[in-house]
């Protein structure tokens, strides 16, 4: 039997050839015919005339080993691919159609081009078994809890300098916010919660993990103790605290694990489009992260279970200035001054009758440093040389007699005490028989 004589059928065909028999044996009647292979009785009628004139083959649709009317030129398969390969190579299949669609005007969906990039072994799928996790729901409200952390990663890919990405992701809504810093500590953290509070208002909690801008090491002071505090405060849970915002740690990285997946994604996703736009300074990295962030919200954040939104608004008498700030106590010397980071301050305007004995620094988010007494701000001037310590003028030490010991050679040869005039002046000795 040659090749041309071979007739090839699904499983589906053969089940309507089947059911296709029946009926021209008049043992089923079209309409039951119908109902069994799931077809129209107008669509049954024409398979029942095709297989009188054709034979078995009337059940294979007539488009079976065609090419598509829609299928996309090989033309533009080469032109995409030629543009992943010079442009994108390291872009996955989601990401790079959205930058051919974007920028070059190609539309083609991403399974398409997920296809052509395996064909052509320009990309392989991967695969990553995690450990079992205990599953959290989500918070119900907007504002109930945020997770906070910082990023460290190579932003700029070596064009500019290291930074820290602070990112925030509402728990209930996935809403982002997030801004670039050089490192990643209390001034940048304050910072960027009060970026955040000035757009959203103040959430319920924040959810943080145990890094020491966030959870203080250090043991408790006796100031500590006295005000009925279980566990050292960091600057950053003494400012959240004074806002009435709750502070939760997390045990793992694995709890807060909507920021950890959101940093993967900006790792993959916000570097690339940083690189097509040669963004090589912080400055222009933030700015674009203003841009970016709304429409990355309108698309990935979800509505929340809840419409309530539990964000507070700052009240007008709050002080956010000196609330987010680093506060220390420092001992004031009987001269008035303070020394703060090896930089002497002096007061000039003290409280008359009170000693203080010690004073509150603040340094502000803008660098500006404040000194507080009972609640009150002090006046005070910078000294920016120390005076030169007076040279104390020592005393001569007075010299020690030295006595030798009874059984020094010296005492051997000098043991009459008279002097050599007295000993000549003395009268011989004689004696007489």
């Amino acid at each position: 039997m040659g090749e041309k004589d071979i007739v090839r059928m699904t499983g589906r065909d053969l089940k309507r050839l089947k059911v296709i028999g029946e009926v021209l044996e008049r043992r089923l009647t079209q309409r039951e015919a119908a109902m069994v292979v799931d077809l129209s009785q107008r669509q049954v009628r024409r398979l029942v005339k095709r297989v009188r004139a054709e034979g078995e083959v009337g059940v294979i649709h007539r488009s079976r080993g065609r090419s598509s009317n829609r299928r996309i030129s090989g033309q533009l398969k080469q032109r995409v691919l030629g543009l992943y390969r010079e442009k994108y190579p390291d872009f996955g299949p989601t990401l790079a159609n959205e930058k051919l669609l974007e920028l070059e005007g190609i539309r083609i969906s991403t399974s398409t081009l997920r296809s052509w990039l395996i064909e052509d072994r320009l990309w392989k799928r991967r695969r990553k078994r995690s450990k079992y996790r205990r599953w959290r729901q989500r918070r119900a409200c907007f504002g109930q809890m945020v997770q906070m952390d910082g990023s460290h990663h190579d932003w700029l890919e070596g064009r500019g300098p290291q930074l820290v990405l602070m990112g925030y992701i509402d728990d209930a809504s996935s809403t982002v916010y997030a801004r670039f810093y050089d490192y990643e500590g209390t001034i940048p953290a304050m910072d960027s919660f009060r970026r955040y509070i000035e757009r959203y208002g103040l959430p319920q909690s924040v959810y943080v993990d145990g890094h020491n801008t966030y959870k203080s090491p250090r043991k408790l002071t006796i100031e500590e103790e006295l005000r009925g505090l279980e566990k050292p405060q960091s600057q950053f849970e003494r400012a959240l605290e004074e806002l009435c915002v709750e502070v939760i740690h997390a045990h793992s990285a694995q709890a807060k694990g909507r920021i950890e997946r959101l940093f993967g994604t900006f790792q993959d996703r916000l570097v690339k489009e940083m690189r097509l736009r040669g963004i090589n300074t912080r400055g222009q990295a933030n700015r674009f992260l203003a841009r970016y962030l709304p429409g990355y919200n309108r698309r990935f954040s979800i509505s929340p279970r809840e419409r309530a939104d539990l964000h507070c608004q700052i009240p007008k008498e709050v002080d956010l200035d000196s609330i987010l700030s680093v506060r220390e106590n420092r001992t004031v010397r009987k001269d008035f001054t303070v020394s703060y980071h090896n930089r002497l301050y002096q007061i000039e305007e003290p409280p008359p009758g009170v000693r203080m004995k010690s004073v509150t620094v603040e340094q502000r988010l803008d660098g500006s440093i404040h000194i507080i007494y009972n609640g009150r701000e002090l006046k005070y001037k910078k000294i920016h040389t120390r005076p030169p310590r007076p040279k104390e003028q020592k005393s001569p030490r007075p010299r020690k007699t030295y006595i030798p010991p009874p059984d020094h050679p010296w005492r051997k040869f000098h043991i009459n005490p008279l002097t050599h005039q007295q000993r000549e002046k003395q009268p011989l000795l004689t004696t007489t028989e």
